[in-house]
């Protein structure tokens, strides 16, 4: 509860911060990202390490999808002056950039099964598995030459990778409280 002020503040500020830095995208990314560390403390009362790997996950997830979204503004953004990575990088930077984030959430996602070995069950590793395939998937949609399948990579792709990997980690967990 205490962290909620926090993660509001970042949030409300994200919609402010096109108007001064490129950066926009990992402020909404850090905004969506103090949830999984947030969610765990305020149910367990205790810091741990594997919601860190969340937190960072969400935060290079969330920056990346919001960058392919923001392929579609990219003339508007510099035409109006405002700021984000594809009006300062360039579409091919800036999926290019988005690729690098992707892969970084993929790794936060992927460590905690190393780090914590024989802790998950095969539900978990499917809903890994499944989120991966649908960075990966949002990569292969979306081209420097053609941003037309911008919304089906953002909004169809993501709502159903974060469903999915979201299902098999409750499901993973539910199945640790009942062997």
């Amino acid at each position: 509860f205490f962290l909620s002020p926090v993660a509001l503040f970042v949030v409300l500020f994200y919609s402010y911060t096109k108007r001064f830095t490129s950066l926009c995208h990992f402020v909404l990314g850090l905004g969506l990202a103090l949830a999984p560390i947030g969610a765990y403390i305020a149910v367990t009362g205790q810091f741990a390490i594997v919601p860190v790997f969340y937190s960072f996950a969400v935060l290079f997830w969330v920056s990346g999808f919001d960058i392919i979204y923001a392929l579609q503004d990219e003339n508007f953004d510099r035409e109006e002056r405002l700021f984000s990575i594809p009006s300062a990088l360039g579409i091919k930077n800036a999926l290019n950039l988005s690729v690098l984030l992707h892969v970084l959430s993929a790794v936060c996602v992927i460590l905690p099964i190393f780090l914590m070995p024989n802790t998950f069950s095969w539900v978990y590793y499917i809903g890994v598995v499944f989120f991966c395939s649908a960075l990966v998937y949002q990569h292969l949609l979306v081209k420097p030459n053609d941003i037309s399948k911008v919304n089906r990579a953002f909004a169809t792709t993501n709502g159903m990778a974060s469903v999915i990997f979201a299902v098999c980690f409750l499901i993973d967990a539910l199945l640790k409280n009942f062997n």
